[in-house]
């Protein structure tokens, strides 16, 4: 009896059971891109897309009302016109599918980025109206950047534009009327490369597997980087990587592959690369059309032009060669012969 009693007693004393415990226990946290996920990522872009879309016609309809609301002077009624046309050009973008969406999203965190670098001048302003209300529109600009953001990198790895690791993704096939041994033997001298990459001015071979690279910047200066090759099949395939001491990260591989019917070769590039601000910077890039989807579409298409025919022929009108604008009729630069 003395047993049984004692041993309720120190079972009404012992903690519950583990499954008691994990009963009571809270709920793992969900990160916001899971939350995202859960809701559905397109839904949260087009919510931000109707949001951009609105948020742009007030602020074109009514920018005096506006800065009276969020506490700036009403003198910046031109600058929240300016602002309200950029809302409306990052929704625009957003309705559409793949990378407009992705640019467009991408534009709402550039443009995010332009409102709290207002806002924190206006708190030096001593026009300003209402700091408490100041306050209150900047804590919201900051959730809503960081909403964006991360809606932006889940609708870019949808589109196959960011990888897992938050690396931009660039994936570009063009076939050329070459065997893959020729197109291989022209690609593997390095040196060529600048030939037909208008943005690379230079490849410098350190050895058979390093060399340096000297590549235009956006903003009209130079950037520079060693590349390894890390895998090779020869006539079929490269594979590159950056050093750990890059101005700009990038790796990816180079394929030759025959054409249909073995006539021709299907190059196909894949390429991970961080710019400088990561997404942001590659959205502007995408905006002034100079973004590295752009430019190796438009390097292939020169490699093509250069390994068929021999010539590379530029408009005067677009003498980078690159981007789908309007041109004059083109005339043939200098032949520059491909053996």
């Amino acid at each position: 009896m003395d047993t049984v009693q004692h041993s309720s007693l120190h079972a009404s004393r012992s903690p519950p059971p583990p499954s008691r415990q994990r009963t009571h226990a809270s709920a793992p946290h969900q990160s916001p891109a899971g939350a995202i996920r859960k809701i559905g990522v397109h839904k949260v872009a087009r919510g931000l897309a109707w949001f951009s879309v609105g948020v742009g016609i007030a602020e074109i309809l009514f920018p005096r009302t506006l800065a009276k609301m969020i506490g700036t002077p009403t003198a910046s009624t031109t600058l929240l016109r300016i602002f309200g046309l950029r809302e409306i050009a990052a929704g625009a973008l957003i309705f559409n599918p793949g990378r407009l969406r992705a640019t467009g999203m991408w534009a709402r965190v550039v443009g995010d980025a332009a409102d709290l670098s207002s806002l924190a001048a206006a708190y030096g302003c001593p026009n300003t109206t209402n700091r408490r209300a100041l306050t209150a529109a900047t804590a919201g600009v900051v959730a809503l950047t960081a909403l964006d953001v991360v809606c932006a990198r889940e609708v870019s790895k949808e589109a196959g534009l960011m990888a897992e690791s938050g690396a931009l993704r660039v994936t570009k096939t063009i076939t050329i009327n070459r065997s893959p041994g020729e197109v291989y033997e022209f690609w593997r001298n390095l040196e060529n490369l600048p030939r037909f990459m208008y943005h690379v001015e230079e490849v410098h071979v350190i050895s058979p597997q390093r060399s340096r690279w000297t590549v235009k910047a956006p903003a009209g200066g130079t950037v520079h980087w060693n590349a390894d090759i890390t895998a090779e099949v020869p006539g079929e395939m490269l594979g590159w990587r950056t050093t750990n001491d890059a101005d700009v990260e990038n790796s990816g591989t180079v394929r030759f592959e025959p054409g249909t019917g073995g006539r021709g070769t299907v190059v196909r590039v894949d390429l991970e690369y961080r710019p400088p601000g990561h997404m942001a910077g590659a959205a502007l890039a995408m905006m002034f059309n100079r973004s590295p989807h752009q430019q190796v579409e438009d390097d292939l298409r020169r490699l093509k032009q250069f390994l068929e025919t021999g010539d590379l022929v530029r408009s005067d009108a677009s003498p980078e060669g690159t981007g789908r604008v309007a041109q004059r009729p083109a005339q043939p630069s200098a032949v520059r012969q491909f053996y």
